[in-house]
């Protein structure tokens, strides 16, 4: 691991938590996993507070969070429609899915996003779909917030309980986070192919009745 994120952990503080856990937000490839447990050995050293650690972390990662969402609502779902109709085979999508995900969101949104924010990877992109489907700016924020305050908090708590052992930290927090990766992209596949089968099925009843 390059030393670059202790080291401005080290010389920023508090201030560069927040740099590095927005940054994390928008581009996920930074792990908040690392960010964050150094933040807790700091706190654990003494050279940080444990509290001052976590709402560092949590602002930076929240204002991200609302970057995001601002994006995806500026662009709205209305000028999402041409892409799923052109590109909608790659996407796995239809348009009559998006609504009823729509209508899916307005219900149970608040929740998707709280739990969300809970899951390596799928966390930074939370934002999107709530952003799309125009969910309430309040209920993102209050479930983003509830949800990124624990995240933090745990990997914080971790870093400053374990000390030293960060690669532990690291090892089982990695383990999970490659585990949801699996699993979407398998999600992924099947529902490509499930797809391409329905049209050639489609098609096959098509000749078939002529």
């Amino acid at each position: 691991m390059s030393d670059w994120i202790p080291r401005l952990i080290e010389q920023s503080g508090y201030l560069g938590i927040g740099l590095l856990m927005l940054l994390e937000t928008v581009f996920p490839p930074i792990p908040s996993e690392i960010i964050m447990s150094i933040a807790g050995i700091a706190a654990a050293q003494g050279r940080l507070s444990l509290p001052g650690v976590i709402a560092s972390g949590a602002a930076g990662a929240m204002l991200g969070n609302i970057l995001w969402y601002l994006a995806a609502r500026s662009l709205g779902i209305i000028r999402l429609r041409p892409l799923v109709e052109r590109h909608g085979r790659w996407l796995t999508l239809e348009w009559p899915e998006i609504e009823r995900a729509e209508g899916w969101f307005r219900q149970r949104g608040l929740m998707f996003v709280l739990l969300g924010r809970l899951v390596p990877t799928v966390r930074s992109l939370v934002s999107i779909p709530a952003g799309l489907l125009r969910m309430r700016f309040w209920r993102f924020v209050l479930a983003s917030a509830i949800g990124t305050v624990a995240w933090t908090a745990l990997l914080a708590l971790a870093g400053y309980w374990l000390g030293s052992r960060l690669a532990g930290v690291n090892h089982w927090v990695g383990m999970v986070s490659n585990l949801v990766v699996v699993v979407l992209v398998a999600l992924y596949l099947r529902r490509l192919t499930g797809r391409r089968g329905a049209v050639v099925r489609t098609g096959n009843d098509a000749a078939s009745d002529r």
